[in-house]
């Protein structure tokens, strides 16, 4: 059994900007995680994965970073994040930075002398291209709409943005860049922090040539994501950063790793191949979009059997080779428990439900702040209250579609990634206890039932849920090593599976509808030698030795 810290952790993001405000001006910032430093400690978490609090403009909340060396002051200084590496440190927690390799902010010195002349020194820093007959360069699509080209009048020529056009994309053909890019990670290690999550870091290498793609519809511009996305060549630059730079610490490292799926993630991971310790996987994350849809906003239902096939690949996939990262929401997704669970009358049942799911599957979980309250989508009705700028680019893209208002806020109320980065709701004070000012956005409404405050008081609340989860997994190790084992595959509404390390066996039960289902005991596990280790229900159900009655959402965790 190849163990390691990083294996046994359990992580929570934190989104700087909407986690705590310390000083008053609607913003979160350091020294309002710092506050929170004791509330993490006793939840049961071990690493703090913290989006970017560098110097940035803010177009994409900071996953355009203009200085990587600094701290934008919004957020404090870097007195308040060599404080909060210490005070983490003295708690037994460690800190993650999130780092973005793909792109910089359009703002970030290298760009500004890059953009200055074809001559410039740092002109190969970026993708720069001329356009072809009045067009551009490639008809690719930007994931947030439109050419990934950006036209500059200066020089005559188009930069590369897989993103906004605020976020041009690095060139890792140019090895000056590169070892730019280890100096400054070395210096963030060098500072004492445990780990590093890679945003976009399978997009780094683009198809030699940058051919159009495929035009069947003769749009514009067209989805390529076959020339920018999980690219043999970021395997070679992923060794060598490795060896060059992060096998200097012993620290965690997790990859953005879309559009691939568990035998291509051994790529990344596996335990030969020296890249990653993990990388997030999105299928699961795509399971309420149409499969021949053109947009992330088209929404279908999903059922517990594509979940299931989904999980159960990477699960049996990777174990004994490499890592899972297991997640059900993050800052860039709805919330988890309106997406995969009932947010409305089930709202506890569901969430200890879907907390017991990630939780007990083989890999590092990763819990979004707010998750441990059950924290729900926001679904603003006014498009002004919301700030991200992949909602509002929709919102604009719709208009000019004629798409029905009514319609396109359906769509930004499931899938907005706005849903996530309302403001923490930390008790039922004004602003939810966030700030004492007005929030940069708005606090979800359902604030006054839904904060921590209540929870704590609450002892069958699913924060305490929580707790009680991450007890467990301390204590026993078969939920962090334990082998994966499907059971039921065909069964429409329960989730089971058992996981094993040598004579231990646990028992995962989960009711992922809102009826009342029929379970019968597994013949190969010995009734009489259960033992109910959680449940989500307070009053335990009547078993029988052939099975029991599940309620709606009921999760039960058995030792045999």
């Amino acid at each position: 059994m190849n163990t390691k810290w990083w294996k046994e952790a359990v992580v929570y993001e934190i989104y700087p900007i909407s986690f705590k405000d310390s000083n008053g001006d609607g913003i979160g910032d350091l020294r309002g995680i710092i506050s929170k430093l004791d509330y993490l400690q006793n939840l049961g978490v071990d690493v703090i994965w913290m989006c970017p609090i560098y110097q940035s403009p803010g177009q994409d909340n900071g996953y355009d970073i203009s200085d990587h060396y600094g701290i934008k002051p919004q957020f404090g200084t870097m007195h308040d994040f060599d404080e909060l590496l210490k005070e983490a440190h003295a708690r037994g927690l460690k800190i993650m930075m999130d780092l973005v390799l793909n792109h910089t902010s359009d703002q970030h010195p290298w760009f500004i002398e890059s953009k200055s002349s074809k001559s410039s020194p740092k002109r190969d820093y970026y993708i720069w291209r001329d356009s072809k007959k009045g067009l551009s360069p490639n008809n690719w699509e930007s994931y947030f709409g439109g050419s990934v080209w950006e036209p500059d009048e200066k020089t005559g020529q188009s930069y590369l943005h897989l993103y906004s056009k605020y976020q041009p994309d690095l060139n890792w053909q140019n090895e000056e860049m590169i070892h730019e890019l280890y100096k400054m990670i070395r210096w963030w290690l060098k500072k004492g922090v445990d780990g590093f999550r890679f945003d976009a870091i399978a997009h780094i290498v683009k198809a030699k040539g940058l051919p159009d793609a495929d035009n069947p519809k003769h749009l514009p511009v067209v989805q390529a994501y076959q020339f920018f996305s999980n690219l043999e060549h970021v395997h070679t630059l992923l060794r060598k950063l490795n060896e060059e730079v992060l096998m200097e610490c012993d620290i965690m490292t997790v990859g953005e790793t879309s559009g691939l799926g568990p035998e291509q993630a051994l790529e990344y991971v596996g335990d030969e191949r020296h890249e990653l310790n993990m990388v997030f996987q999105f299928e699961h994350m795509t399971l309420d979009s149409p499969s021949t849809g053109t947009s992330r906003w088209e929404s279908r239902s999903w059922t517990l059997l594509e979940l299931k096939k989904i999980m159960s690949r990477w699960q049996t996939t990777l174990h004994n080779k490499g890592w899972n990262a297991n997640y059900l929401g993050n800052h860039d997704q709805p919330r988890q428990v309106s997406r995969f669970g009932n947010d409305t009358e089930y709202r506890v049942e569901s969430a200890k439900m879907l907390a017991t799911f990630f939780l007990t599957l083989e890999g590092t979980p990763y819990i979004y702040q707010g998750e441990e309250i059950g924290m729900t989508n926001a679904s603003f009705q006014q498009i002004g209250d919301y700030r991200d700028i992949e909602t509002l680019n929709f919102f604009e893209l719709a208009k000019t579609k004629q798409m029905p208002e009514d319609k396109t806020m359906a769509a930004i109320h499931a899938k907005s990634r706005d849903n996530a980065r309302t403001p923490m709701q930390w008790d039922a004070s004004e602003h939810a206890g966030f700030s004492d000012a007005e929030p940069w956005i708005k606090v979800n409404d359902n604030y006054k039932d839904i904060n921590v405050e209540a929870a704590i008081q609450d002892p069958d609340s699913i924060y305490h849920y929580y707790r009680k989860l991450l007890a467990l997994r301390k204590q026993h190790k078969v939920i962090v090593y334990g082998e994966y084992k499907l059971m039921l595959p065909l069964d429409p509404d329960l989730y089971v599976y058992t996981r094993t390390l040598a004579e231990e066996c646990l028992l995962v039960i989960l009711n992922f509808s809102h009826d009342t289902i029929e379970f019968e005991w597994p013949d190969q596990l010995a009734y009489e030698a259960r033992e109910l280790l959680i449940g989500n229900y307070e009053e335990v159900p009547e078993e029988r030795k052939e099975g029991m009655l599940l309620r709606p959402y009921e999760a039960r965790v058995y030792m045999f």
